[in-house]
Formats: C-alpha cells, structure tokens, sequence
C-alpha cells in the first residue's frame, strides 16, 4: 500500500500477503501491527511452527507413556552432554550481573508496569502468559506499555485521583515472559491459521523494541526473555532457532539475546543441562518455577494414585522433592556459568493488620534466606511492598557480590549434595482435607472469573494468584476425584467424589458471593467460572490447561479489522 495514498473507507491494519487481524482496530495498535512487525512474525511462525507441532506431539507421546506406568528419567542418550566438563554458557551481560530480587506483573495495566519498573527491583518481569489474560486488548495495550517503557517515556495519568505515574531515575531491568509453545493467538492468523501465542508476543516486542533496548538497559546486549513452559530440550532448540533468526535479521551479533528459562514442568528438570547446552549463547540462566511444577508434578502423575498431593499449601519446599529440584538446579546453573534464580514470594501487604503483615513479611524473609544460602543468585516477588525485606536478606548474605555464581559457597554447593531421580520424584507428604479441597474450590472459581473478566493476576486471601496457582487447585481437585482421595473432615474420612466437589461448590460459591458483595457477584463472570471449574474437575480426561480450555470464552473476533485493506 502506497504511503501517500487516499485513506481507505474504513480504519483497519496494513498487513502483509497471508496474515489477516481478527482484533479489534485501534490506531495505537495499528503502530504495533506494522506491515513490516507482521511480516516479521509471519516468518517465524512459517519456519518455526513444523518443529512447534512436533515437539507439542512429543509431548503428549511422553505423557501417553507416564500414564502407562513410566516414569520420568535423564536421557541415556545425552549423558555425555550431562557429564562433559568442557561447555560453559556465554558470559553474564554486565546489564544483569545484579539480579538478587526480581519483580513480575502483567504487561498490562499501563500503572503497573510503571510502578514494577519504579519498584526497587532488579529487574522487571512484564508477562504475556500467566499473569496477563490473553484478551486481544490486554495483548495489545502490552506490547505498547512495553515499546514505551523501552524508549524511556511510558507514563500514565490517574484522572481519579489527580496523580501522574512516569520512570523514574534507575527503573529496573527489563525482561519478557511470552506465553508458552502451546497456546495460539487467534486473533492473528498467518495462512489462514491462528499464530503461535509466543511467537506474536516475542515478534512484535522484539521488532519495536530491539534497537533501543540495545542502546539502552541492555548496554549492547538484549532484549532479554524469560521462556515459560518447557518440557524438553528440542523446545530449547527451537527458542534457540527463533533467537538466531531475529539476530540476523535485526543485524546485531549472535548471542545479544538472553533468556531464563523456567523450570516448571517435572520433566523439564530431567533436561535442565541439555537445555543450557541448546541456549548457551542465549542463556541467562534457570528460573525455580515452583508453583507451576507442582502443577506438573500433579499432570505427570495423574494416573497414579501412589502420587497424590497433601493439601497444596503443604506442598513447598521443605517437600524432598521441591528441595531436590532446587539444589539440582543451582548446581546445573553455577557449573554453567549462569544465574540461578529462586521462587515466587506471592505474599501481598495485609494493610488492615500490623500484626499478621509483620507474620507474612517473616515467612518471605525465611524462605528466601533458604534460598539464598541453598545458592540461588536471586529471586522474585509479586508485590513492590516485598522489595526492601528481600533485598536486605539477598544483599545480606551476598555481602557486596552481585552473584554467587562463582562462589563455592551456598547450601547445595558446599554439601556436594548428589541429587539422583529418586530425589526428584519422592511422593510428597502430608494431610488431605475437606478444607484443602474447599480452598481449592474458592481460589480456583474466582481466579477463572477474573481471567474470564480480563484480569489475570489476582490478589485472594492476601496472596497475588496466577493462572500457576489456579492450576494447582484444579489438577488438585480433579486428582482426588479421580482416585477417590480420602480427605479428613475435622476427624472423620469422608471420600473426594463428584457429589461431594458438587456440594463444595455450591456452598463456597455461595462463600464467594458473600465475600464480594451479591451485585459484584452477579456483574462478575461467577457463576460462568464454577460451571468450568467443575467440568474440568470432574473431566473423564485431565485438560492439560485450564487457561486453552477457556481460551475461546475470551476471543472476539473483528473479521473486517485488515481484509479491507488489502490491495
């Protein structure tokens, strides 16, 4: 389309030959959408989505295997990659030497991420995946808070209350979550077929955002990712792909982007060195996903019965298992050269109780000293009111050092602890409860509500819940049900049925509805959220996730938004 051309009859996206935009248009969107951003994608998407849906096949090819009765392993074949003393990952960008506390959010509302930046963090994890309802405008207004934030000149006037929110003079450092290799962007079809989720969201940020981020934060390196969801190292190799092509295209050296990846699948964690090794010169490390590996430790091992969980909130990282997957990867990482990052600290301020904020502040204050001395480099927190309490603990113990990569002390170093399979898969221990499964209920039913409202991190009970911690509670409940759980109910044994999960629904909606007021209750998407969250609990099959479940309760197609444009 001609630059100078007569404006057509109706606003829509200037798109390229075989992608069409099933978003609504918006001028601020349609900056994002460039010709030249989609043909971008476009490319990715055509080169990479083969090795995309093999590897979605492997995935459930393992887990066919795990229901048979296998478990899951290292691989014999890449052992000597395992054992090989000769490979390092590429140096630490001096950028992010210092990561010690870690802050993440959804990349949209605008306010947020303003305030994540401002926060006193290191670094700034702005999410496209479980912190951010993938509704087309969430996407959208994301991509432009983060091109902004970039550039220097993200602000955000509240009307409200009178109050101007920019950057200010040392925001932290910025890295990306797109969503993971399973969900699709329906509202970018490339050949006539819905687009890679994370495709489109590394595609665009990566295109706008690049040159400046280079000049800028990443001081002649970036941008820089964290990659959720990963299960295998061939998925490595296909990030590692991904990277190699935006490098050459965007002209900048091979190696400039880096990226953390999450553990957060149990089979991820039998892959974690074949991982570095496919992301050497891409790699900034591993990331403790606990929340979601405990979700995948549930999938993995939903037709055992000899693995059933306690109650979640039972599960941390006292459990064998937990503390097994920690320690393995702070020494994968520190014999790699790179980060080793902890957990999420999901604690929010408690500001109506001195005395139980000063409780909860002391948990996050344990639980990363553990961290810390286990050998973790850093680790993150979901509420800027948790910054100053980390940071004293990290900064205490590190004692000047940005790192401890290189030390030889910690925990897990020092103790030459020999973390073996057993380790990694001891069923963990503990109560099941009528109040486990009722707690469940209650968080799992309101988060799907707001996801379905648009809203994808949730404060609940002084805790900021993601869709990890919502997966939790629904693999959970659909566990116990499946095997027929015993659960204590306040000293007698009562039996995790349908017909039970049937009463604790109605009874902990009816909760719900008292607790945020009977007209918020029938606005919201309520009733909507307990009829999903009790199919996918009762399911005769577990739906690998809730969120691609619901996807389609959230898209909102515009079919007109680029076809008229077309010439």
């Amino acid at each position: 389309m001609a630059t100078n051309a007569a404006a057509p009859p109706c606003p829509c996206y200037d798109t390229p030959e075989g992608v069409d935009i099933l978003g609504r248009y918006d001028p601020e969107f349609a900056a994002i959408l460039t010709r030249d951003a989609l043909a971008f994608v476009a490319g990715l998407q055509r080169e990479f989505r083969g090795a995309v849906r093999y590897a979605m096949e492997r995935r459930r090819e393992a887990q066919r295997r795990y229901d048979a009765g296998e478990l899951p392993r290292f691989d014999p074949a890449t052992r000597p990659v395992r054992e090989a003393g000769g490979w390092a990952c590429a140096p630490v960008p001096p950028a992010i030497a210092d990561r010690t506390v870690e802050i993440t959010g959804p990349a949209e509302p605008r306010k947020m991420v303003i305030n994540a930046l401002n926060s006193g963090a290191k670094v700034f994890m702005a999410d496209f995946e479980d912190a951010l309802s993938p509704t087309w405008e969430n996407l959208m207004r994301g991509q432009v808070n983060l091109r902004d934030a970039v550039a220097g000149t993200i602000t955000y006037r509240d009307a409200a209350r009178g109050r101007e929110y920019r950057l200010g003079d040392r925001p932290a450092t910025l890295f990306v979550r797109p969503r993971g290799w399973h969900l699709p962007e329906a509202h970018v079809l490339v050949d006539g077929e819905p687009a890679i989720g994370c495709l489109v969201d590394f595609g665009l940020y990566f295109f706008h955002s690049h040159a400046a981020f280079r000049s800028g934060q990443g001081a002649g390196f970036g941008p820089f990712f964290y990659l959720p969801k990963m299960e295998h190292s061939r998925e490595a190799r296909i990030w590692k792909g991904v990277f190699e092509r935006a490098e050459k295209e965007a002209g900048i050296g091979r190696g400039s982007i880096r990226a953390t990846v999450l553990v957060e699948t149990l089979p991820a964690v039998f892959q974690m060195e074949e991982i570095l090794h496919e992301l050497r010169d891409h790699s900034a490390g591993l990331n403790c996903g606990r929340w979601d590996y405990i979700f995948s430790y549930v999938k993995t091992f939903r037709a055992r019965p000899d693995r059933l969980l306690p109650d979640r909130a039972l599960v941390g990282m006292a459990q064998h298992f937990m503390r097994s997957y920690s320690y393995l990867l702070i020494q994968t990482c520190h014999r790699r050269g790179v980060h080793a990052m902890g957990g999420m600290a999901a604690q929010i301020p408690i500001k109506d109780d001195a005395a139980a904020n000063e409780a909860a502040l002391e948990l996050v204050r344990k639980d990363k000293l553990r961290e810390v001395r286990a050998g973790h480099d850093g680790t993150w927190a979901a509420h800027p009111g948790l910054i100053p309490a980390i940071r004293e603990v990290f900064e205490g113990h590190l004692g000047g050092r940005p790192n401890q990569i290189d030390a030889a002390a910690g925990d897990a170093a020092r103790a030459g602890v020999a973390v073996t399979e057993e380790d990694l898969l001891q069923p963990p221990r503990g109560a099941r409860t009528v109040e486990g499964l009722r707690h469940n209920t209650r968080v799992g039913v309101q988060y799907v509500a707001a996801w379905l409202s648009g809203s994808g991190s949730v404060p609940l009970y002084n805790l900021m819940e993601d869709a990890a911690t919502a997966e939790i509670s629904r693999v959970q409940n659909w566990q116990w049900l499946r095997h027929g759980a015993a659960l204590d109910a306040g000293g007698v044994e009562v039996r995790a049925t349908p017909e039970l999960l049937a009463r604790v629904v109605e009874e902990e909606m009816a909760r719900v509805e008292a607790e945020v007021g009977a007209e918020r209750f029938r606005r919201g998407r309520y009733a909507e959220a307990g009829r999903i969250f009790s199919r996918q609990c009762t399911a005769p099959e577990l739906d690998d996730f809730l969120t691609l479940d619901a996807y389609n309760l959230i898209v909102v197609h515009h079919p007109g938004a680029s076809s008229p444009c077309k010439l």
